[in-house]
């Protein structure tokens, strides 16, 4: 094993290494990883064992590092993709086309990969549909059935799916969308992004009014600059939904020729055309400076520059070496070859040749390293072309023709013109989460470090968490360098010492010179006034960002990372490791690291309810008990209890009152646990309960739950279902329900003037 930090030796055991169907390793160290991906890669060439042996260099001491899905899945045998991002079809306006694309999208989330979908070809609320004599109910809804789904899909691995939903700004339904995430619980499985237009951003600007649309008909009016301040309203209070500048990215794309984009992978960093896919790898630049921390430290360009042609290449053959979970996914990817090549390490590399990130020399320096990545990129495509041939549909003319190339040097241009390109799209910069931690955690992707020593959270196989001390690369580095108590360099910035401004113009930098897109967020403070916030947009549209997301610490989205006072307490003053601050979850990071905070003490007396639940199936109710506790003068759920005559149902009311309890004691928004049972159903089938299905026992529990929680204030009432079916009993008052007249359980109740039997489904009105 090489000498790496233990949370980078446990991210590989848990996440890359390859084990048999017993769990016992057949990677023994992570040489054997490299060696297993290299043979993999090599396979597709004419000569494998030639480039086997280069292909391990590039990998040998984090040099290049493929995205996880290649370096979990390569060389496995196993019925796995090695992309990581898919955007699904074009979903009809239709209820078969649309459920057909359901199915398409679990089967691809089963194999490993992050769907992108457009919602914006579905009918608005409201609009009639003809022929069934009813009204639609809009892309939200079908956009819940997506999250359920995606909730009950566990991606090859311990990563659960991921899904980016966007919707046009002209969409009828685009107010609901962006308060869509409000609710809490709703649409978790989600990221959510609005397609902005150039003329929407026009008439924001002119202060014009904006025309909802969809197929032609005009639904409504309003103001440009009214649904603008709702878009920056919801991502100033709960991080989402972010911003895509959709006609920049299509005016931009160099195969816009053969293609039309609408939607982006999760994490923003491919927009692709229906059923596009895309492979990612990213060159570690904390592995090519020379002489860190000396006066004249550099990136070796040539280095990096032989490094860029070996990881296309291997990128290149991973698309023949892949699976694919649709036929037209296969098609599209042989048809134009995209792959991602990005960077990770940028703000440790800038750290070791004395560079602050988000300074006026970080800018260009970010620029001037991302210039040689991408004309390597080319120059090798162009020499790939060459030996093994063009992508399908290459047409020289138009690509050459397109805006997308344009800023490419002359030598470039020359040699696409004579050899043509084996790769439609050569560039992206991803969020390398645990890829950047298993190469001895250096900064991720184009982001700054978020903290240079930090607590993370890490989730183990079997669901426990454990605490990892991490600390940054460069940091650690500079000590074994110059000693543990040198004072740390100004170079050594956060990213809570940066300005937001300071992000935007980093990321414009980095998109200068990559032909996808790039994935970023912008950290802004907690007291960020809102005029400023909204000025970071318009400085991103301006500076030429295909798109944007913001986080700003807040009580719906968690934090992964805490802070740690090492650094303190070692008379380290000079880094800012006092208060922590919060950053999204991103439930997308392959490492599926969640913070939790310490459980919350137990008060000697808690306030509660009891409720109690008759299932038809059983002889004996179940009466369950929710404890609150009183927290920053807010009640929240504390503990719960479940009991019941019924022997049967003992072990596993246990084993589930213990597990809630505990998870309800670590505080945080803890309404996924309703969402998590209601999604329980039972194959020997449901039962009906207040006029509405229930799927399963578990789901009548968390409909209690639920109806607890919204009664407390934790949970908004939204659409929180009925709960005249159960007996609340707290003291003596006691709610009764009649005897059904057909199935004789106390379960009749009085609606909307009839009788309606909760448990076998009579109904009498008047």
């Amino acid at each position: 094993m090489p000498t790496i930090a233990p949370i980078s030796q446990q991210i590989w055991d848990m996440k890359y290494r390859l084990k048999g169907p017993d769990g016992e390793p057949v990677d023994r160290t992570i040489e054997d990883t490299w060696k297993r991906v290299a043979s993999a890669l090599a396979a597709p060439e004419a000569e494998p064992e030639k480039w086997e042996g280069v292909f391990y260099d590039a990998l040998d001491n984090f040099k290049f590092l493929p995205a996880g899905r290649i370096i979990a899945g390569a060389g496995t045998e196993r019925t796995v993709t090695l992309f990581n991002c898919f955007v699904m079809g074009t979903v009809p306006d239709d209820m078969g086309g649309i459920f057909e694309n359901l199915k398409e999208a679990a089967l691809t989330m089963q194999q490993g990969g992050g769907i992108g979908y457009d919602f914006s070809t579905l009918r608005p609320n409201g609009a009639r549909v003809h022929g069934v004599g009813a009204d639609a109910s809009g892309p939200l809804t079908f956009m819940d059935v997506w999250d359920a789904m995606c909730r009950t899909i566990m991606s090859a691995g311990h990563r659960r799916g991921a899904m980016m939903a966007t919707l046009r700004c002209d969409h009828p339904d685009i107010e609901a969308f962006i308060e869509a995430k409000r609710e809490p619980g709703r649409l978790r499985m989600f990221n959510l992004s609005v397609l902005v237009t150039a003329d929407f951003m026009a008439a924001v600007k002119e202060d014009a009014s904006w025309d909802l649309v969809f197929n032609g008909t005009v639904h409504r009016t309003m103001s440009a600059r009214d649904l603008w301040d709702q878009i920056m309203r919801a991502t100033y209070a709960f991080a989402e939904p972010g911003v895509i500048f959709i006609d920049r990215i299509n005016r931009l794309n160099p195969l816009s020729y053969v293609e039309t984009i609408a939607a982006t992978n999760p994490c923003g960093e491919q927009p692709l055309p229906p059923y596009g896919a895309c492979l990612l790898g990213s060159i570690n630049l904390a592995r090519l400076v020379e002489r860190p921390f000396e006066d004249g430290a550099e990136l070796d360009v040539a280095a990096l520059e032989d490094l860029v042609r070996v990881a296309v290449r291997m990128l290149d053959n991973a698309i023949d070496a892949s699976e694919f979970p649709l036929d037209a996914q296969a098609h599209e990817a042989k048809a134009k070859r995209r792959i991602g090549l990005g960077v990770t390490g940028l703000a440790d590399a800038l750290i070791m040749c004395g560079i602050r990130y988000g300074s006026s020399t970080g800018v260009a320096t970010a620029k001037r390293w991302m210039a040689a990545l991408e004309r390597s990129a080319y120059l090798a495509s162009a020499q790939l072309a060459e030996e093994k041939g063009v992508f399908p549909l290459f047409e020289v003319g138009p690509y050459l023709a397109g805006e997308g190339v344009a800023r490419l040097d002359d030598d470039v241009k020359r040699a696409i013109e004579t050899h043509g390109l084996r790769n439609g799209l050569l560039t992206s910069v991803a969020p390398t989460g645990t890829i950047s931690i298993l190469a001895d955690n250096v900064s991720s992707g184009l982001e700054p470090v978020f903290s240079f020593s930090y607590t993370r959270s890490v989730l183990m196989p079997d669901g426990s968490h454990k605490d990892e001390s991490v600390t940054d690369y460069a940091l650690r580095l500079f000590r074994k360098l110059k000693g543990p108590n040198t004072v740390l360099p100004d170079a050594f910035v956060d990213s809570q010492g940066l300005s937001p401004s300071d992000h935007v113009r980093m990321q414009a930098a980095v998109q200068a010179h990559v032909d996808s897109a790039v994935s970023k967020t912008v950290n802004c403070p907690e007291d960020i006034p809102f005029g400023e916030f909204k000025d970071i947009y318009v400085q991103a549209f301006d500076l030429g960002c295909k798109g944007i997301t913001t986080y700003r610490p807040n009580d719906i989205t968690g934090s992964v990372l805490r802070r740690d006072d090492e650094e303190a307490d070692e008379g380290q003053e000079e880094l800012p490791l006092s208060k922590p601050e919060s950053r999204p979850a991103d439930m997308y990071d392959a490492g599926g690291v969640v913070y939790m905070t310490a459980p919350l003490d137990r008060p000697g007396v808690l306030p509660g309810n009891t409720y109690k639940v008759r299932w038809p199936d059983s002889d004996h109710a179940i009466y369950i008990t929710i404890n609150d506790v009183i927290q920053d003068s807010r009640r929240r759920p504390f503990e719960v209890f479940i009991n019941s005559k019924n022997m049967e149902h003992y072990a596993w009311t246990v084993a589930l009152t213990r597990m809630i309890s505990a998870v309800f004691r670590r505080g945080g928004d803890v309404s996924f646990v309703v969402e998590e049972l209601k999604a329980v159903f039972d194959p020997r089938g449901g039962q009906w309960m207040d006029g509405h299905y229930v799927p399963s026992l578990l789901a009548a529990i968390g409909e209690v739950i639920e109806k607890h929680l919204v009664e407390i204030g934790f949970m908004s009432k939204g659409d929180a279902p009925r709960y005249d079916a159960l007996e609340k009993a707290v003291g003596d008052d006691t709610v009764r329900l009649r005897s059904c007249p057909k199935c004789s359980q106390p379960a009749l109740l009085r609606q909307e003037n009839c009788d309606t039997c909760t448990s076998c489904g009579y109904s009498k009105c008047g």
